[in-house]
């Protein structure tokens, strides 16, 4: 977790200018000169001995802030006064205190530096009201200030306006307190503010850990829950600090809810890898099998094998990609061995079946030409010639299944057409057959009336010749009873 860090402006604060205390040097001419630091007067009366001795005359010093206008340090000195000791007094309200000694300057130049000094104060002072009002003082910076100008202000060794200088002291620790109470309340407000921003990501993680589930896409709630670790970085770095122990809770909480992701995604890993090296052992029991299989010439038997092998491949899940094509390209090899050596035999077979129809066309055009037969002896005749043939027929074998029902369909009508005429023959010696005779006529010719009209409407040639054949059977037949 990053530290949390608010960088605040170095503080401006007031510092207490210490009195100087003068050295006693060569009487200078009647121009003052600038005075070095030592020459700087003492803020404290004069011993008895310092009486007695005559030192040379020194130079006043100059102001320490900076320059001021004669109309300035004339109006601060109208607060003071100089005894003909060097004693400088000043008045403080409705008394007069001492503040310094400068016997070695004259009066003037001793009231006029300590009026400088009361103008550097009340700079100061304005320097710190101007302060007062920018947005990037702090707190901390106030009170110091505040406590430094206090010190200063107490008991001042300079001349001037004390009690002007005290009252806007007074108004200036008002408004630094009234700034320090506004400060807070902005930070409060902006604090206030960061923990309901942070909250907020704190809800988004806690509301992904909750929504975890069989379906859930890992690699892009993985994503979401880096962009969101990303944001509290960000908002860290930028936003106001908040408290430690809020900003504890409120990180305790996203880290748990980043835990519930994490285990959640190592066990769905650990289930993931666990079902894909089942995935893989059950595959590669399904290439051994396939590759038992794959020499066969049981091509019915291992056709269905291979089928079945299919399906269990589909149902044993997935290995991951890289292991699944390596997989399936050795189960597609053995498959491919055994179903391109079954197509060859097909086309063989195809080959041979064809030959086989050719042969039995033959045959047919044979076993056509014995119908129609006109009595029983021709119909005996017919009977041995078809035998003869149908024994010839058998020994060839298969032909093409598409065909197969349209040749063995044409050689059982010249059967029939036979049969009838047998039939009929047998039937006239039949006792019972003069009986039946005139019915079995009358539904002989409504269905070869019927047949006409069926194959005056059917366009298709093959369905066309299956009647007209159905219809010389049933003429047959009604020749045979007449």
């Amino acid at each position: 977790m990053a530290d949390e860090n608010v960088t605040e402006p170095n503080n401006t604060t007031a510092t207490t200018e210490q009195a100087p205390t003068p050295a006693p040097e060569e009487k200078a001419s009647a121009t003052p000169a600038q005075p070095s630091p030592a020459s700087m007067p003492k803020p404290h009366a004069p011993s008895p001995a310092a009486f007695a001795k005559k030192p040379a005359h020194t130079a006043a010093p100059a102001p320490a802030t900076g320059a001021y206008s004669d109309a300035e340090v004339k109006a601060a000195e109208e607060f003071g006064r100089v005894d003909d000791n060097g004693t400088v007094y000043v008045k403080d309200g409705e008394s007069e205190r001492e503040v310094g000694q400068f016997p070695d300057v004259s009066k003037e130049e001793a009231l006029a530096l300590y009026a400088r000094r009361f103008l550097d104060l009340k700079a100061k002072l304005n320097l710190f009201a101007g302060r007062l009002k920018s947005n990037g003082i702090k707190p901390r910076e106030i009170d110091e200030s505040i406590k430094t100008l206090a010190e200063e202000t107490a008991q001042p060794a300079v001349v001037g306006d004390v009690a002007a200088l005290k009252a806007q002291f007074e108004a200036l620790k008002a408004e630094g307190e009234a700034k320090k109470a506004k400060i807070s309340e902005a930070r409060k407000a902006a604090v206030a503010k960061a923990v309901e921003e942070r909250t907020a990501i704190v809800v988004k993680a806690e509301e992904l850990a909750a929504s975890l589930g069989e379906n859930t896409n890992w690699r892009s709630t993985a994503d979401k829950f880096r962009a969101l670790f990303d944001q509290w970085q960000q908002h860290q770095r930028t936003t106001v600090r908040i408290d430690k122990a809020d900003a504890d809770a409120l990180w305790k909480r996203f880290s748990a809810a980043r835990t519930t992701f994490n285990q959640a995604r190592r066990k769905w890993a650990q289930a993931r890898d666990n079902e894909r090296n089942a995935a893989k052992e059950a595959k590669e029991a399904i290439i051994a099998e396939a590759n038992e299989l794959k020499d066969s010439t049981a091509w019915g038997e291992t056709s269905h094998k291979f089928n079945e092998l299919m399906d269990r491949w589909k149902q044993a899940g997935r290995a991951g990609r890289n292991e699944d094509d390596a997989l399936w390209a050795k189960f597609r090899e053995a498959a491919d061995t055994f179903f391109n050596a079954r197509q060859a035999d097909r086309d063989q077979i195809s080959s041979s079946e064809k030959e086989n129809l050719a042969k039995k066309e033959e045959l047919l055009a044979k076993a056509e030409a014995l119908v129609p037969v006109a009595d029983e002896a021709a119909a005996k005749k017919a009977r041995q010639a078809l035998a003869a043939i149908q024994e010839e027929w058998d020994q060839i074998g298969y032909v093409p299944r598409d065909d197969m029902r349209r040749i063995e369909g044409r050689l059982d009508a010249v059967d029939k057409q036979i049969k009838a005429v047998e039939d009929a023959a047998w039937k006239k010696t039949d006792p019972e057959a003069d009986a039946r005779k005139s019915s079995f006529e009358e539904q002989l010719n409504a269905q070869l009336a019927e047949l006409d009209e069926k194959i005056a409407a059917e366009s298709d040639p093959k369905k066309k010749a299956k009647l007209e054949a159905e219809k010389a059977t049933k003429e047959q037949w009604l020749n045979a009873i007449k």
